[in-house]
């Protein structure tokens, strides 16, 4: 028996939260069986980027498929829907399964020329115009990563019925506590007893990584051995962006702060750059669910986020210290409170691991997935 065919379109080359969640679902085991009734999945995706790499590294089939043209400008929506139907033509797939919801649009609206059941994922809480509405209820299947995800994109019009909320699993057997083994301090040649606060994630406005600078002024003085440490990088170009990373080192270096502050950009090491940090700080003013906080919490990091999006859905008992979005002087006051208390450190720490263990493996998410693809396999089949 020929297993069926997937095939998974993916806009970005980058490796950020959306494209990681999906490489955890393809890494599980579920996917991975040599049973006949496993999908075989195909993914479309830019021909160079970190991702392309991951998917190299894991030997996943990838047919090259960008968006762009030669300058990075996007194709007009007709020459994109066009390319995007001759491509699935080609691969002839049982189901078309989009990994974010600008690929679920464009997919949507060639969904009657595509002619197989298709489903996208649902991973970003952004305003919608009726004609994306529209695209988005022509799928057979929504999958959103939290409830906020899904009452956010319900109000707006997309149909209740055809969304459901599938939460982003993380494995709990990469993302472990293990304690520091001080590398990185080595790494950096900072001092022995330094105090690693770390924010991980795009550089830009959404993320916040500004309020954390604002907070880290604030506590300049009384914790001088804190060193904050910015994980990621800017992949927009629009300038508003570009601003707001200039206004960020700015930010570090009028407080008289470079010397301990460490801009990593993007990093492939993060299970083992999460056991070496002491607290993650995740001031984001908007977050669907933030896989860097089911990676965090699965290494048992204490984590300080804001209370937006899916994150409360996360967190909903005191496994970390929720804040409200834009307020550094909070920031600051529950940031000094963990540098000064190890044992709150360690209750939290536990804490947050025992949920993500709990509530967000990627077998959970793996599961899901396929019971979704399968509901539309089997129909096909029958």
């Amino acid at each position: 028996m020929i297993p069926p065919h997937v095939v998974i379109v993916c806009e970005y080359g980058t490796l950020n939260g959306g494209e990681q969640s999906l490489l955890s679902l393809l890494d599980n085991e579920s996917f991975r069986s040599s049973s006949s009734t496993t999908p075989r999945v195909t993914l479309l995706a830019p021909a160079d980027g970190h991702f392309a790499d991951a998917l190299k590294s894991r030997q996943l089939e990838h047919v090259p498929f960008r968006l762009t043209d030669t300058q990075g400008k996007r194709l007009p929506r007709e020459q994109a829907q066009h390319h995007l139907v001759e491509t699935l033509k080609s691969l002839s797939p049982q189901l078309v399964h989009a990994n974010s919801l600008s690929m679920g649009r464009l997919t949507g609206s060639v969904r009657d020329q595509i002619e197989v059941p298709c489903v996208s994922h649902i991973r970003d809480i952004v305003g919608l115009s009726r004609a994306a509405v529209s695209d988005l209820n022509r799928l057979d299947h929504l999958i959103a990563v939290s409830q906020a995800t899904r009452d956010f994109h319900v109000a707006q019009g997309v149909q209740s019925e055809s969304i459901e909320v599938v939460y982003n699993g993380v494995d709990t057997a990469k993302f472990s506590p293990s304690g520091r083994t001080g590398d990185f301090i080595r790494e950096r040649n900072l001092p022995a007893d330094a105090f690693l606060v770390a924010t991980i994630g795009q550089i830009g406005l959404r993320k916040g990584q500004d309020i954390l600078a604002d907070a880290a002024v604030r506590l300049r003085d009384r914790f001088p051995l804190v060193h904050y440490l910015i994980v990621g990088e800017r992949n927009s170009t629009k300038a508003e962006n570009r601003l707001f990373e200039e206004n960020l080192h700015r930010l570090f270096a009028e407080a008289g702060l470079t010397s301990r502050v460490h801009f990593l950009g993007y990093r492939v090491d993060m299970p083992a750059l999460l056991r070496e940090i002491d607290v993650l700080v995740h001031p984001a003013r908007q977050e669907p669910l933030g896989r860097v906080l089911l990676e965090a919490g699965a290494a048992g990091v204490p984590i300080i986020a804001t209370h937006v999006g899916g994150t409360p859905e996360i967190f909903p008992n005191d496994e970390a210290v929720l804040i409200a979005p834009d307020n550094a002087q909070e920031l600051a006051d529950r940031l000094a409170e963990l540098i000064r208390d190890e044992s709150l450190r360690l209750k939290l720490g536990t804490a947050a691991r025992r949920r993500i263990s709990v509530s967000f493996s990627s077998s959970q998410a793996a599961r899901k997935t396929l019971e979704i693809w399968k509901s539309y396999l089997d129909e096909g089949h029958s």
